[in-house]
């Protein structure tokens, strides 16, 4: 029963409705929403903005000298972040629950408090002691880092006021409340008040601020949509529980470029950068394996060669299996389709199942002759030589497209040996070379087969 001056809020798009509905009008979201009090037209209308001046000011005139990128310690998290951490900047930071995303902004914490600039750690979800217990794993040292073990919006705030810090990590968003509202610490009101405040602390004291998101069972950010459009930059924690990888990707970057990378290692220490992840990726490949083949992929500006493995066998069921690991199935499905129609290769009834080894992602489209290459190895039983690497993107009528940043590519290739690249004709240019990797050019994905089968 609804009670008095309350409102059914959606807590994946932010849509209110007066009575309560099993699916939101707006998203089309099922079960999302929850009732919450209604917030007073007065309600929020503080005074002045931190964000705001009293004046316009001359956009020659801004100051931009305390514009400085700040080191977080941790070169991988900088690489992702454009360069390092812009002050004054909210920075999101998502990933699924025991990913090791307190684990990495409590080292960044740790690694900026000793390079002499205070920290203030605010955790909702552990304890001082337990906090403590990680940092004294990670090997945190007495520097200035403070310790805040609260809930409340309003303490935080008031704590941050009183330490001055030089940095703010909020872990994590969803535990925070603020005592101006009555709905419950994750619902979309509540997440929107946080988010906001810290963003308005943010800029008006330029200090950079750091906020953990969980993620929903689909892999998005749980909470409402606006919260990712408040923050400056959206960074994702991925990586498979059973490998001891770990990557950090960037879907939103005001002061960088979006999908970059950066790879780190979980050990009993806790995460090291990984400096050079091709020749991470590639350390347990096994030579001349039917399904095996190498791509040269990008990912932001780095290029990362991985190892793409396909499995071709007989389906025991009435329906061929069509499964992937790091690689869109629906993508899959499509160069099926092509390799069938235009390159001869008979697969409808055949069980198809594409890996990418090391708990990585490439949803990138240059990596489709790559797959391609390793379906047509495993159907015909006939390995691909060791020394070969493939990218370029598959059209539907079988031709193989020009890819970005082919240069790179090339050459991270022949810096970790590969003597010869398939890559596509338009591609071909005076600026695509590296010495001792021999270019092969295809217009088709029947010419990549041919020449790699021949």
């Amino acid at each position: 029963m609804k009670g008095p001056n309350t409102v059914f809020v959606c807590q994946n798009c932010g849509a209110q409705s007066r009575k309560w509905l099993g699916r939101c009008g707006d998203c089309g979201q099922w079960n999302s929403l929850v009732e919450e009090r209604a917030t007073p037209p007065s309600a929020g209308k503080a005074g002045r903005s931190p964000l705001t001046t009293e004046r316009a000011i001359l956009f020659a005139k801004i100051d931009t000298s305390d514009s400085e990128r700040l080191s977080t310690g941790l070169s991988e998290l900088d690489r992702v972040l454009g360069g390092g951490l812009v002050p004054g900047s909210l920075v999101l930071l998502g990933g699924e629950p025991g990913i090791g995303k307190s684990t990495l902004l409590l080292q960044a914490a740790g690694r900026m408090a000793e390079m002499g600039r205070s920290v203030l750690y605010c955790s909702g979800e552990e304890s001082p002691h337990q906090v403590r217990a990680r940092g004294d794993r990670l090997g945190v040292s007495d520097a200035p880092l403070y310790l805040l073990a609260e809930t409340c919006l309003e303490r935080v705030l008031e704590e941050w006021g009183r330490v001055s810090p030089g940095m703010v990590v909020v872990d994590s968003i969803q535990t925070m409340y603020s005592s101006k509202l009555e709905s419950a610490p994750g619902t979309i009101g509540q997440v929107r008040e946080a988010a906001t405040q810290l963003l308005f602390m943010a800029k008006g004291r330029n200090v950079p601020v750091f906020i953990v998101g969980h993620v929903t069972k689909d892999g998005g950010l749980a909470g409402p949509k606006v919260l990712e459009h408040v923050v400056d930059t959206v960074l994702y924690f991925e990586g498979d529980r059973h490998h001891a990888h770990r990557v950090v990707r960037a879907v939103k970057n005001r002061f960088g470029a979006a999908s970059e990378l950066g790879v780190f290692r979980m050990t009993a220490g806790g995460l090291e950068t990984v400096e050079n992840p091709s020749k991470l990726f590639l350390s347990e490949r096994k030579a001349d394996v039917a399904g095996s083949v190498v791509l040269c992929s990008v990912e932001g500006s780095r290029p990362i060669l991985v190892e793409v493995q396909a499995l071709v066998g007989t389906g025991a069921y009435g329906n061929a299996q069509r499964v992937t690991s790091g690689v869109d199935r629906q993508r899959l499905s499509l160069l099926l389709t092509v390799l069938e129609k235009r390159a001869g290769l008979h697969l409808t009834g055949e069980d198809v199942f594409v890996n990418i080894p090391g708990g990585l992602f490439i949803n990138e489209p240059a990596a489709d002759l790559a797959i391609a290459a390793a379906v047509a190895s495993s159907m015909r039983n006939q390995p691909v030589s060791p020394q070969v690497a493939l990218f370029g993107e598959i059209g539907l009528a079988g031709e193989v497209r020009a890819s970005t940043h082919a240069g790179l590519r090339v050459r991270e290739a022949a810096q970790l040996g590969f003597t010869r690249c398939i890559m596509p004709s338009g591609n071909l240019g005076p600026d695509v070379t590296a010495a001792g990797c021999d270019r092969q050019g295809v217009e088709s994905v029947q010419d990549a087969l041919a020449g790699l089968f021949a």
